[in-house]
């Protein structure tokens, strides 16, 4: 084992003493013997350092003023030795077998970041049953990157990657994001969403260093909870995020890709942006739909909106109880639905541009709406149907 790659695990923590000892255990307690575990503290109030130093010598601690995630990282990173370095929110926990399964993919050639889907969890530790990320790419992404931008390979997972030393001294020190207002929504404390934290900001520049590398099963626990920031945000304020994120990764890639001498199109890559489409497709909505107005989405809940959007009702479909409750199986169950929804109170459909396959599957009711209802607006991001006038189009 003294021939063995040294791995570093890197616990970063803000109160969160409540789940700090699960993490480190976690941390601690890996089939893969080799590794060295650092917790970083950036100023806990809430016990946390006293938590820490119950652990001894088992692990490294380093206690610092707050200064944000990323500094944390930062402080983590310059004391780790490791060939391959894992970072870990401390509301996250690691399975045991996280850094066996991240070396024997780092064995391939050119490989500088591994990832792994996550398995959540609540605030008890007990498994929900979703698992985060099954599909994520994988392979040489450079080529994808520099044409499509952030959004064509930025995956990216808390607690959910490991990457080699090479490529984070070529990165490293992460940067300073706390004076970025437009990135803090909210004020719900120092969560990894709170901020652009460093799990976009490598996820997006890795491709440029090398191969991405996927383990199939997953290797750690994503924690759902009360102080999960993003996750309590209105539609609204996720999207003023997500576009502000969007614009900091993206002017970091160009950047970056400046440095290696290589041009990048960031304007090609912002009109291909997930955030700036649902941008315009909600300001093409509140253009068509009057005041109060209720609408069909049909978007899979993949934008996650509220059951208002600009001031009008939105419907998911299909719907129960005025949730998303999933694909129709046929053609003839969404035609009864859309039939059902108009009959109590539906205006419009709005199919979202994710959605568009969904004329091809559901043929029958891509005819139905095509034939039955005038379309006002048919564009790159939406296609709507006024529904309040039924009657054979010519």
């Amino acid at each position: 084992m003294t021939n063995a790659r040294l791995a570093s695990i890197i616990v970063n923590n803000y109160n969160y003493g409540r789940f700090l000892r699960e993490a480190v255990d976690s941390a601690l307690n890996q089939t893969y013997r080799n590794t060295e575990v650092i917790v970083v503290d950036d100023g806990s109030t809430d016990g946390s350092p006293d938590i820490i130093a119950g652990y001894g010598d088992r692990i490294v601690p380093v206690l610092k003023q707050n200064g944000g995630q990323n500094s944390a990282l930062n402080a983590g990173f310059s004391l780790s030795r490791g060939d391959v370095i894992l970072f870990l929110d401390s509301d996250d926990v690691l399975l045991p077998t996280a850094v066996e399964a991240a070396l024997e993919a780092f064995a391939e050639p050119d490989v500088v970041k591994v990832y792994w889907p996550l398995v959540e969890c609540d605030d008890s530790s007990r498994k929900t049953g979703k698992v985060w990320c099954r599909s994520l790419p994988d392979g040489d992404l450079r080529d994808l990157l520099l044409r499509e931008g952030p959004d064509g390979v930025a995956a990216y997972l808390p607690s959910g990657n490991a990457h080699t030393r090479g490529f984070l001294e070529s990165v490293f020190p992460l940067p300073d994001v706390r004076g970025n207002p437009d990135c803090s929504p909210s004020d719900r404390g120092r969560s990894w969403t709170a901020r652009p934290g460093p799990d976009l900001y490598l996820a997006t520049l890795a491709p440029l260093h090398g191969r991405l590398k996927l383990v199939a099963e997953p290797q750690a626990c994503y924690r759902i909870h009360g102080g999960n920031g993003y996750q309590s945000l209105k539609f609204e304020d996720k999207l003023r995020f997500d576009i502000a994120l969007f614009d900091y990764v993206s002017q970091a890639a160009a950047e970056h890709c400046g440095k290696l001498g290589i041009s990048v199109d960031r304007e090609q890559w912002k009109a291909k942006s997930w955030a700036y489409r649902v941008q315009q497709a909600a300001r093409d909505i509140g253009s068509l739909i009057p005041m109060g107005g209720a609408f069909i989405l049909v978007d899979e809940d993949c934008w996650k909106t509220d059951s208002f959007l600009s001031g009008r009702k939105r419907i998911p479909f299909l719907e129960r109880d005025g949730q998303y409750w999933g694909r129709p199986p046929d053609d003839v169950t969404a035609i009864q639905e859309l039939e059902r929804l108009r009959e109590t109170g539906a205006e419009f459909i709005v199919f979202a541009w994710s959605s568009f396959w969904w004329f091809d599957y559901y043929a029958g009711l891509h005819r139905h709406l095509r034939t039955g209802f005038p379309c006002l607006l048919e564009n790159d991001c939406l296609v709507v149907f006024d529904l309040r006038k039924k009657g054979r189009l010519v």
